[in-house]
């Protein structure tokens, strides 16, 4: 199954404020293996970035005002697209933004059921937990070392790890480098086998005796109580 790992950044949180799209990242996956294709796009967004924006993702008017426009880019992008199941990090948010340009073009908005949010996977599998990307890529040991600010082509790379990671349900891996096992590390996944492990205890001779002293002795005390 063909999929689309999708992120935006805008000039601002809503779009009610008629805030615009700045930037489009798009990673393509076939059975969660990624493709070798991905769509990235920064866009003149036509109005200012607001100082709350900038702050996220650090993208000025100055470096925006000659992008393309969203109705420039937008064939090719829904082209990208096309027939995938798109998945998104708190879809409501992305999604809004999209179809808000699609709307102002006149054309029909994404459906709902073609989106998978990735937010309320994390949700359900790890309630009252924090769930953003950032915490998400903690959990799975993903790097996300290079995400200084927010990047639509970034975040679709690292989505894609996390993704990955909850659909096959994986647990984090354990990295025990700094504790004498360099290189090493143990993926467990404790949904795959029930099975733990107990480390054997050999008794003495002596512990043995005293044992065995102390079965006698509870022996005795049952029968006369």
């Amino acid at each position: 199954m063909l999929e689309v790992i999708l992120d935006t950044e805008t000039t601002g949180l809503s779009t009610l404020e008629k805030h615009r799209i700045v930037e489009i990242g798009c990673v393509e996956l076939n059975n969660q293996i990624p493709t070798d294709k991905i769509f990235h796009t920064y866009i003149n967004p036509q109005r200012p970035v607001s100082e709350e924006a900038y702050k996220i993702h650090g993208y000025t008017d100055e470096f925006l005002t000659n992008k393309k426009t969203f109705s420039e880019i937008s064939e090719t992008f829904l082209n990208f697209i096309k027939d995938k199941k798109i998945v998104i990090h708190n879809a409501s948010f992305d999604l809004s933004f999209i179809n808000y340009e699609l709307k102002l073009l006149n054309q029909e908005p994404i459906d709902k059921k073609n989106v998978i949010d990735t937010l309320e996977i994390a949700r359900h599998k790890y309630p009252g937990s924090q769930n953003s990307l950032d915490a998400l890529c903690k959990r799975f040991n993903i790097d996300n070392s290079k995400r200084e600010k927010h990047s639509a082509l970034v975040d679709c790379h690292l989505l894609k790890e996390v993704y990955v990671n909850l659909l096959g349900q994986k647990e984090p891996k354990l990295n025990l480098e700094n504790v004498g096992a360099a290189n090493l590390e143990y993926n467990f996944n404790t949904r795959k086998s029930n099975n733990t492990l107990r480390k054997i205890i050999k008794l003495s001779d002596d512990e043995l005796k005293l044992h065995k002293k102390y079965l006698k002795l509870q022996l005795l005390k049952n029968n006369y109580n």
